[in-house]
């Protein structure tokens, strides 16, 4: 009996599941992937901080926050922001925000937006206008002077400084300004319309005919035809001249006379 109990058949499914437990056992367990972090949201970091609901809520009505997300997911160069906390806003003139329409609002977030990662260290070097994410040129003016440790931006329109970092990692970088950062497209003066494109001269339209030469041209009429009237009795006069003589001396020629008594006794 015992002998068939420790059958090498029977024995042999045992001695697999030995293997297979002390195999499963000896094994270290898998460490848990870890997932690539995404890129820093402006909005969080800014509601870290206190005084930023007006840039904030800027930011969210246009989506330009939006935008900061995917272009540090697109692109390598990185971002720079420059935010202005509640109180600049609440020294513009009253009503201000409230005039722009809704791309002009989108421009406004933009301009404070550099589309490359800038540090402290690079502002004395950077060159002059910085591009924005709302354009560069005449119309967005942007530039950075830096004396001593003191850095400012004019804009044109104001004339700002920065007050310090908020937030950076090499990829973003915040920094706080004690204005804001009012665009010259804006703000200032209306770009000037373009020239229209010249016209070809029309032709100069001649003028009616004045009172005398209407005159003029009747009493010329009036005349050629009393010219021709007058031509018209002449000839009338002539021929009537032709005929009468004509006549007469028909009637005085001897053999007109004689034929003529021949015809009236004969």
């Amino acid at each position: 009996m015992l002998k068939q109990l420790f059958s090498p058949f029977l024995l042999l499914p045992i001695f697999f599941l030995y293997l297979i437990t002390t195999t499963s056992a000896q094994s270290p367990a898998l460490a848990p992937v870890a997932l690539p972090a995404g890129p820093p949201s402006i909005v969080a970091i800014l509601q870290k901080k206190t005084g930023f609901n007006t840039f904030i809520r800027l930011l969210k009505s246009t989506h330009v926050d939006d935008q900061i997300t995917s272009q540090l997911l697109s692109s390598n160069q990185g971002m720079t922001i420059f935010a202005p906390a509640d109180n600049t806003f609440s020294s513009l003139a009253s009503g201000l925000l409230n005039s722009l329409n809704d791309q002009q609002k989108v421009e406004l977030m933009q301009f404070h937006i550099l589309p490359n990662y800038l540090p402290l260290s690079q502002f004395q070097t950077v060159s002059n206008p910085l591009r924005t994410q709302a354009g560069n040129g005449p119309r967005f003016p942007l530039n950075v002077t830096v004396n001593g440790n003191s850095i400012n931006i004019t804009t044109a329109i104001v004339n700002a400084s920065l007050l310090g970092t908020i937030y950076t990692d090499r990829q973003l970088a915040v920094y706080q300004v004690d204005q804001v950062l009012l665009p010259y497209d804006i703000f200032g003066p209306p770009a000037p319309a373009e020239a229209p494109a010249p016209s070809k001269p029309k032709k100069k339209a001649l003028p009616p005919p004045s009172d005398d030469t209407t005159a003029t041209v009747r009493s010329s009429d009036a005349a050629s035809l009393i010219y021709q009237a007058v031509n018209a009795w002449k000839a009338m006069a002539q021929e009537y001249n032709q005929l009468s003589q004509t006549s007469s001396s028909l009637f005085e020629h001897p053999d007109f006379q004689s034929q003529f008594q021949t015809a009236i006794y004969s």
